[in-house]
């Protein structure tokens, strides 16, 4: 590998309505990792165009606009499928399991298996710190979170907590869908007064008009915009009713909130 030849490549691209396709290529390894398979066309275009073979596939966590592609490009390209071990039974052709805190190389790279449960019990978030890369599946988003289907609200509030005391301000995040547009509408209803979020309504509304996506992120930016990461900000618990509440319940109230918006 040359000096001028990039560490890691990392190519995003958009799978089924509102899901995204994630590659990170390794160069100096020829190795490629994909991370969840929400239909397999798309990553399978994405590797014809980039001349990548694919090695290797992460999994967050087991619902089928995750991992409805995966056999079929497991079939393709022969890539060795890692997932949650609270998966097993729920994912077919998986090969190697992980708990919260394993870690997994690729290459020279070494991703880490964070446990981030509350969207489902299995979620895991992946991250690499030598890339200041992270995907957090359905657990984070820009200026939101997951749903709260299988765990509880203090379990994702803890998730959420989790990811921000691990991730570096600098990491860049990837996730699982293109939400950050209706994020946003309700973030501005709870936070009304933080110029942050201003600026980044105004910036996802242009990128969106220009058609194009608002991902990936910063941490740094999702501490700055994100009110699920804001719980302990004493505007937003003013208006959502919670003040000197646990970050928790402050939490609860505001997935409540969003669970119910229609904005």
């Amino acid at each position: 590998m040359s000096a001028d030849t990039p560490r890691f490549e990392i190519k995003q691209f958009p799978c089924l309505s509102d899901n995204f396709g994630v590659l990170i290529h390794l160069p100096d390894s020829g190795r490629t990792v994909a991370f969840d398979v929400p239909a397999a066309g798309p990553y399978l275009e994405a590797l014809e165009e980039t001349g990548w073979k694919l090695t290797d596939i992460l999994i967050t966590h087991h619902h089928w606009d995750h991992v409805e592609g995966l056999s079929e490009l497991k079939q393709a390209t022969g890539a060795k499928v890692t997932a949650p071990n609270i998966s097993k039974g729920k994912i077919a052709d998986v090969d190697a399991y992980v708990e919260d805190g394993d870690r997994v190389m690729v290459g020279d790279l070494e991703f880490h298996a964070v446990g981030t449960p509350g969207h489902t019990i299995d979620q895991i978030s992946w991250w690499a710190p030598d890339a200041k890369f992270a995907h957090t599946g359905d657990t984070l988003f820009s200026v939101g979170c997951g749903r709260v289907m299988e765990g509880d609200m203090e379990m994702m509030s803890a998730s959420l907590e989790k990811l921000t005391r691990l991730l570096p301000g600098d990491t860049n995040i990837y996730c699982g869908h293109e939400y950050t547009a209706a994020n946003v509408k309700f973030a501005l209803t709870v936070d009304a007064d933080n110029p942050a979020l201003a600026r980044r309504a105004k910036e996802v509304a242009d990128l969106r008009n220009a058609g194009k996506s608002t991902l990936p992120t910063t941490m740094e930016q999702e501490l700055a915009t994100n009110p699920f990461l804001r719980t302990s900000d004493a505007s937003i618990q003013k208006t959502v009713g919670k003040e000197g509440a646990s970050q928790a319940e402050v939490f609860a109230e505001l997935r409540t909130r969003k669970d119910n918006f229609r904005g």
